[in-house]
């Protein structure tokens, strides 16, 4: 029995022919919180004059230090012959100008979990001084009011009866919380029955009599506010919910927004799309819950890899956002609607005849826990983007090498096999920085373990890679395979750091890659610090500096358990039950990796480890991929707007899978995926093992010269790549952006994801259908465009359609922009440290433009103390400057980095010049300038050679 569960559970994973069987996850109808909260919601609907039944006792409002604190009672509860304390309210006023709401019971029978604030939150955080708030007298209605904000431009109005808070900016409300009153708290509590039997009132039969004449006189709805509230099964899985039903639900409206973004993963549009209301394209509610789907299908919104509750709202007035820190199981309702009753915002329609602003209004559901959400109101994109990752974190800057192009595949099967696919590389001249090796690598899929046989000398083959300055990557998953002989299973049983079974003791046995296994629990601080302390280079046999790591699988997946998960009412560290972490789990695996790669070297250097499952927080810890995607065009259109989103949550360092996991793409697809993945902030090529072998170079001409042009092409942007990881890892600004975050006035591009922004100065406009040999370009703003390959320009705003042949995708440089390149093609970005610079300067109509590079070792972390090059590229009126930005400029710089700074910047590419520039001057001397016409009537290209200026000097050059 044994042997057949575990063959049929691998069946489930290596079954890839087809679409993803739905049947293997919930739906919210099948999940029982969920159809309880939107049954609720139903019931609000259809209810004349719906009030919410929840009201703050005005009288018990205190604030005090930036925190405002009362009692909220629900008048239902209110209504029982024995009522409970009311909830416990608390509103944060954070000195980023953030505000936290938390509701949590009051002496509830057991306590609900708060912990994840420990994992996800960047400590400390600042509470808002008081000279920055000011609390105003009640209205005539009860409404107690803030003022708060950098220019106290903000305020939140808390309602008491019935309970709303509103969120204004300049006087106008932007979020409501609980404004349709679908606020819903299930209290923690004991089975009717087991109440009944203490009180001596009824015996189980009664007891259950009663109950059943209570439903009889309660509506469909009600009944379904009732269902699976103390156990729920799915197929053949049973969820006992030892503690009972706990689940919470709020609706939250962006007002006068109607586009919103961001709660990845999902496949779908960057701007999301209603689940309810007339006319929604989706019936089922967005889930966040992190499955191994394989297979996933697009245009949907069932969960995936990783969950992010962040969800940023835009219009051409406004922007907002929200953060629902809440790592339980979760689902959220989306409905657009043109009535708003809450806001006082008119827009006006040819007519001219006024309407209410068009809003969203979301519903947001979640199993356990306690109610914290965070609303951020700007007033920018950027702001929010600033606010959010101060409590999350930012992106760790990455190694320099990791921004390059990885290859990978299911699996090189052996050392030979590795040496022959990093001698095919050179041998086609195409760059490449990482080697990967799957599963098939270890053995019998025990981690940190080589296949002796396919691989006899590890070392020598890391080695072998390394003079070339390349890397490689090994997976290593949580699933501990059980084996005594095993050296990591017998410690992890030794030392009792594997998750527990519902009873707490014994170890829960699961089915994965190696058939039965245990799973390390990373709640055990102890467990976190042993997990690093494998990864030391003598317990990692074979290991070197120049590997590092890949965790798949982390979501956790199991191929035995319900939905292909862990079960919820497992148990960690702690007495906590799996339901309130699951979300977090691979955040937790991903940060003790991530631990162990630092913790190995006395030489300081950054860790590389990918993800696949994630959550808010991940990125202070490396980079994530999308999962296992499809061989097909639907894959690759789809792969734009879920990485957009990804970006948008706080974890820009994303990629997907180039030319798909499953299937075998045909030489069309395969380019154009290689041309779109040389903007992904993480660009690499994987297959699954059924598939045929897909090295660049395999599908011969002119195909091999197509991917080889594109991956050239990321390595020349590298230094503006790195520059833009910097810029991200300072301040939590996306690296490839939606066209709304530069142009957020201008309404075409607030559902745009077709085409994107990597930083402010690139547009990439990806071909995601075949035979494509044109495309249509939206180029935004009143301002110039410059092609990238051959300098032609194109004039905004308006849709163009320009070329896109088989060797190209359309990406633009936009004007008044200055990016760095390195332009000489070499093996791999470690080869190109000491190559010479090219600025390339897209000049705006006033002849201006502006960029940035940043430089380090790019392997230590020294730049924290300073040891790094910033500066700033500018032109204006005739000159162009570079001016150092570093902030700890009494810091020495490091001998390596003075030398970095030293390399010479050997082109200066002027675009978009109204006329031939004919002199430039570096102090007293005069630089040659070769000036051409630019194709389609783009002024002039004006090139100046060796100007005799390094990277890091801060220099003036004036031209005529």
């Amino acid at each position: 029995m044994t042997i057949l569960r575990s063959v049929l559970a691998l069946g489930v994973v290596l079954g890839c022919v087809g679409a993803v069987k739905r049947e293997d996850f919930k739906t919210c109808a099948q999940s029982g919180f969920c159809a309880r909260n939107r049954a609720y919601a139903e019931l609000a609907k259809e209810t004349p004059n719906w009030i919410s039944p929840f009201q703050m006792n005005p009288s018990s409002l205190r604030l005090k230090d930036g925190i405002l604190t009362g009692d909220l009672i629900d008048t239902q509860e209110e209504k029982q012959p024995s009522p409970r304390p009311g909830l416990a309210f608390e509103l944060h006023l954070l000195d980023n100008d953030a505000v936290r709401v938390r509701i949590t019971e009051r002496e509830g029978v057991l306590p609900r979990y708060d912990g994840v604030q420990d994992t996800v939150l960047v400590k400390p955080y600042g509470m808002a001084k008081d000279s920055s708030y000011k609390q105003l007298s009640k209205d005539t209605d009860g409404v107690l009011s803030i003022q708060y904000g950098a220019q106290r431009q903000n305020t939140v109005k808390i309602s008491s009866a019935p309970f709303k808070i509103e969120f204004l900016v300049n006087d106008v409300t932007t979020v409501v919380l609980n404004g349709e009153g679908l606020l819903r708290f299930e209290r923690l509590r004991k089975k009717q029955v087991e109440e009944a039997n203490e009180e001596g009132k009824l015996n189980d039969q009664e007891a259950r009599k009663k109950e059943g004449e209570i439903k009889i006189e309660k509506s469909a709805l009600e009944l379904k506010l009732e269902e699976n509230l103390w156990e729920e099964r799915f197929k053949d899985s049973t969820d006992s919910k030892p503690r009972g039903p706990e689940s919470f639900g709020l609706d939250i409206t962006f007002s006068g927004i109607n586009h919103v973004y961001g709660i990845p993963e999902h496949a779908t549009s960057l701007s999301l799309k209603a689940t309810k209301g007339p006319d929604a394209p989706y019936s089922e509610p967005y889930r966040l819950y992190n499955l191994d789907v394989f297979e996933y299908e697009v245009d949907n919104p069932m969960a995936l890899y990783g969950s992010v509750p962040f969800m940023l709202g835009h219009s051409k007035n406004s922007t907002a956002a929200v953060f629902w820190m809440n790592a339980a199981e979760t689902w959220v309702d989306v409905e657009k609607t043109a009535e708003d009753k809450n806001s006082g915002i008119l827009s006006w329609i040819k007519s001219k005849k006024a309407v209410p602003a068009p809003s969203t209004k979301t519903h947001w559901m979640s199993e356990a826990g306690i109610l914290d959400v965070f609303v951020f109101l700007g007033p920018t994109q950027r702001d929010i983007f600033r606010q959010y990752s101060s409590l999350v974190g930012t992106t760790a800057l990455p190694q320099a090498f990791s921004i390059a192009y990885h290859q990978c595949r299911w699996n090189y099967n052996t050392q030979q096999d590795v040496a022959e696919v990093d001698a095919g590389f050179d041998e086609h001249d195409i760059p490449y920085d990482v080697l990967w090796l799957d599963i098939e690598h270890t053995n019998g899929k025990r981690y940190f373990t080589w296949d002796e046989a396919k691989f006899p000398n590890p070392t020598d083959m890391q080695q072998s890679l390394a003079n070339k300055g390349r890397k490689m990557v090994t997976i290593i998953d949580p699933h501990i395979k059980k084996d005594d002989q095993y050296h990591v299973s017998k410690e992890g049983n030794d030392l009792d750091l594997y998750i527990k079974n519902k009873d707490g003791q014994s170890a829960f046995d699961g089915w994965c890659w190696p058939g039965s296994s245990q799973w390390i629990d990373f709640y055990n601080p102890k467990a976190r610090d042993w997990w690093a302390s494998q990864f030391s280079y003598d317990r990692y046999k074979g290991s070197t500096k120049t590997l590092f790591t890949w965790n798949d699988m982390n979501e956790p997946s199991v191929f035995s358990g319900p939905e292909i998960t862990i079960p919820k009412d497992v148990i960690h560290h702690g007495n906590v039950e799996h339901r309130n972490v699951h979300n977090l789990y691979g955040t937790m695996f991903h940060s003790a990796t991530a631990q162990g790669l630092i913790q190995r070297n006395e030489t300081n250097q950054r860790p590389f480890v990918l993800s696949r499952a994630f959550f808010a927080g991940t990125q202070r810890y490396g980079a994530i991929w999308t999962g296992d995607n499809l061989a097909n065009w639907e894959h690759l259109e789809i792969a734009s707007p879920m990485l957009l989103t990804i970006g948008l949550s706080g974890i820009p360092f994303s990629g997907a899978d180039v030319g798909g996991f499953f299937g075998n793409p045909d030489a069309e697809l395969l380019v154009r995926w290689y041309q779109a993945g040389a903007f992904y902030p993480f660009f690499r090529a994987h297959a699954h093992l059924d598939s045929k072998r897909r090295e660049p170079w395999l599908f011969g001409e002119p195909y091999t010269s197509q991917i080889r042009e594109a991956v050239r092409t990321r390595y020349t942007y590298l230094p503006f790549w790195y520059t833009l990881f910097h810029e991200t890892s300072v301040d939590g600004t996306p690296i490839i952006r939606p066209m709304f975050t530069e142009f957020p006035e201008d309404e075409t591009v607030f559902a745009m994801d077709d085409q994107y922004m990597v930083g402010d100065a690139l547009l990439v406009k990806p071909v995601t259908k075949p035979g494509i040999t044109r495309s249509s370009v939206y180029f935004a703003g009143n301002e110039k465009w410059f092609d990238i390959k051959d300098y032609s320009v194109e004039q905004g705003p308006g849709i163009k359609e320009v070329a896109s042949p088989s060797d190209k995708i359309a990406v633009y440089q936009r004007a008044g922009t200055i990016v760095p390149k390195r332009e000489r093609p070499r093996r791999s970005s470690k080869a190109m440290e000491h190559d010479p610079f090219t600025l390339v300067i897209a000049l705006d109509n006033r002849g201006e433009a502006s960029g940035r590079i940043y430089l380090d070792d790019g392997e230590s972390f020294h730049y924290e103390q300073g040891d790094y090059i910033l500066h700033e590229f500018r032109v204006s009126q005739g000159v162009l400057s570079s001016h150092d930005l570093r902030t700890e400029s009494k810091v020495k710089v490091s001998e390596y980095v003075q030398r970095i700074g030293a390399l010479r910047i050997e082109r200066l590419v002027f675009l978009g010049s109204k006329i031939a520039l004919t002199k430039v001057n570096v102090g007293d001397r005069s630089l040659q300038v070769d000036c051409t016409h630019a194709p389609n009537g783009g002024g002039h290209v004006c090139t100046v050679k060796e100007p005799q200026v390094a990277i890091g000097e801060s220099f003036s050059l004036s031209f005529e």
